[in-house]
C-alpha cells in the first residue's frame, strides 16, 4: 500500500517527457548510426542496440533511485559530493584518455565519465549548503563558500582537458539567483560574456568607446539625482581593464581549436572543410530538411555520414534533416514543457532543500539544451555539449537520470500537492 501511494505521488508528466526525449532520441540514434555492417537489429557492435541497453539499464538505475527514502539525498550530500571530488581526481592517476581527453574510467571495456554525475553531486552540495541555517546568501562570506562548491568540479574537469563540461557549471549561479544572491552577480556576468564577445568581434579600441559613450549616456541622464563621477569611473576603468585582457585570455589561455571555433562563429574566418567542417555540414542538414524532412533514415546527409559523430552532439542534426521543422519544433517544445515543469515543481516545494534542488536540474538541463542547439545551428561555438536524454553516451544518460530522478523522489516525498 505504501509503494502504491508513492508511485501515486510521482509526477507522471515530468516521467512521461522524459521517456518522450528518451524514446525520439534512440529513434534519431538508430538513424544517424545504421550501417549495412550490422548482421541484426540485435547486434551489440552497433551504437543504437548499445544506447538501448543504456535505456534498460536507466529503468533499472530509476526504480534504485525511487526505492531510496528521500531524506538520503539531503543527509548524505556532502558524502556524495565528497566523492564525486574524489572521482574527478582519480582521472588524473587512473583515467583513460580518449579522443585527446582524460575524462573516462574503463571496467572491462565499458567507458563512465564521472563529470557526468558530478553535476547531480554538485546540485546536492550546493542545495544542502544554502539551506543549512547557518548560511545568509546576503553575507559575502557564504557567496564566496558557495561559489567554491560550484567552482572545485569544474576546475578539477577543466585540465582534462574538457572545457564544454566544465563551463556547464555556470548553470548553477540561476538557483543562487532564486534563493537571494544580488542580481548584480548574474548582471556582471551577462555584461562580461558581451564584452568578451564584442572585444573579439570589434576590437579593444571600438568596445571602449562604445563603453564610455553609454556611461556618459547613463550619468547624464541621471545628473538630477548627482551621481558619483569617481563610482562611473571606477566602472569603465575596469571595463578597459577586462577588455585589454580579453586578447591575452584568447590567445595564450584558449586552445588552437577554441579559438578557430569562435572566429568561425564571429565571421572572421571561413572554413567549411577543417574546423567548421561539423557545424557547416550540420547546417545543411538541418535546413535541407524543410517542413515536414525527408523521412526517417531517409536523410541524405545522415546515411552519407557527412556530419562526423551525428549521434553525438549532433544529434539535432538528424532530427532537422529527417523530421523537418515542425519535427524540430515538437523536440524543442519537449525540453522548454520539461524545464518549465521542473520550475513550477521546484517553485512548489515545501522544503527549501528540494527547491533549490529542483532549480539546479531545470538549470543545467536548460544550458545543455540551449548550448547544444546554439552549437548545432551555428549560432554559437563548438563546445562538445551533449543534448540531455538524446544524444548517444550510457555516462550521459545515467548522469542525466540521476540528475532528474532524485528531484522526482523528493517531489514526491515534499511537494503540495493537486496540480
Amino acid at each position: 500500500m505504501a509503494v502504491g501511494k508513492s508511485l501515486v505521488k510521482l509526477d507522471w508528466l515530468t516521467i512521461f517527457l522524459y521517456f518522450a526525449l528518451i524514446a525520439i532520441g534512440w529513434v534519431n540514434i538508430y538513424s544517424a548510426s545504421l550501417d549495412d555492417s550490422a548482421t541484426s537489429f540485435w547486434d551489440f557492435d552497433q551504437i543504437y542496440t548499445k544506447q538501448l541497453i543504456w535505456i534498460f539499464l536507466s529503468v533499472v538505475l530509476i526504480i534504485f533511485i525511487l526505492a531510496i527514502e528521500a531524506k538520503f539525498y539531503e543527509r548524505f550530500s556532502s558524502i556524495i559530493y565528497l566523492a564525486s571530488l574524489l572521482s574527478l581526481v582519480g582521472l588524473f592517476f587512473f583515467g583513460k584518455t580518449i579522443s585527446g581527453a582524460t575524462s573516462w574510467y574503463s571496467f572491462g571495456g565499458v567507458g563512465l565519465q564521472p563529470s557526468e554525475f558530478a553535476k547531480a553531486a554538485t546540485a546536492l552540495a550546493l542545495s544542502k549548503f544554502l539551506t543549512d541555517i547557518q548560511t545568509d546568501i546576503y553575507v559575502f562570506k557564504d557567496q564566496l563558500k558557495a561559489f567554491m562548491i560550484i567552482l572545485l568540479p569544474a576546475l578539477l574537469i577543466v585540465p582534462q582537458p574538457d572545457p564544454g563540461s566544465a563551463l556547464i557549471y555556470a548553470a548553477f549561479i540561476f538557483p543562487l539567483y532564486r534563493e537571494g544572491l544580488h542580481f548584480v552577480y548574474l548582471l556582471l556576468g551577462f555584461f562580461a560574456a558581451a564584452l568578451f564577445i564584442s572585444t573579439l568581434a570589434f576590437g579593444f579600441w571600438w568596445v571602449i568607446v562604445g563603453v564610455i559613450l553609454i556611461a556618459a549616456f547613463i550619468f547624464f541622464r541621471r545628473r538630477k539625482k548627482r551621481p558619483s563621477i569617481f563610482k562611473y569611473s571606477v566602472i569603465v576603468l575596469a571595463c578597459i581593464g577586462f577588455s585589454l585582457s580579453v586578447n591575452y585570455i584568447f590567445n595564450n589561455i584558449f586552445e588552437q581549436r577554441h579559438r578557430d571555433r569562435f572566429n568561425i562563429v564571429l565571421g572572421k574566418e571561413t572554413d567549411s572543410k577543417g574546423i567548421g567542417y561539423n557545424t557547416n555540414q550540420s547546417e545543411i542538414a538541418i535546413g535541407s530538411g524543410r517542413w515536414l524532412g525527408k523521412g526517417w533514415t531517409e536523410g541524405t546527409q545522415t546515411k552519407g555520414k557527412f556530419v562526423p559523430e551525428q549521434h553525438t552532439d549532433y544529434i539535432f542534426s538528424t532530427v532537422g534533416e529527417e523530421w523537418g521543422f515542425i519535427g524540430s519544433m515538437v523536440v524543442l517544445l519537449l525540453y522548454v514543457g520539461l524545464i518549465v515543469r521542473l520550475l513550477f515543481l521546484a517553485e512548489r516545494q515545501k522544503n527549501p532543500f528540494s527547491r533549490v534542488y529542483g532549480y539546479s536540474v531545470a538549470s543545467i538541463l536548460f544550458f545543455h539544451f540551449f548550448v547544444n542547439v546554439g552549437m548545432v545551428t551555428g549560432l554559437l561555438p563548438t563546445v562538445g555539449i551533449p543534448l540531455p536524454f538524446f544524444s548517444y553516451g550510457g555516462s550521459g544518460l545515467w548522469g542525466f537520470t540521476i540528475l532528474l530522478f532524485i528531484f522526482i523522489r523528493l517531489d514526491g516525498a515534499n511537494s503540495y500537492y493537486g496540480i
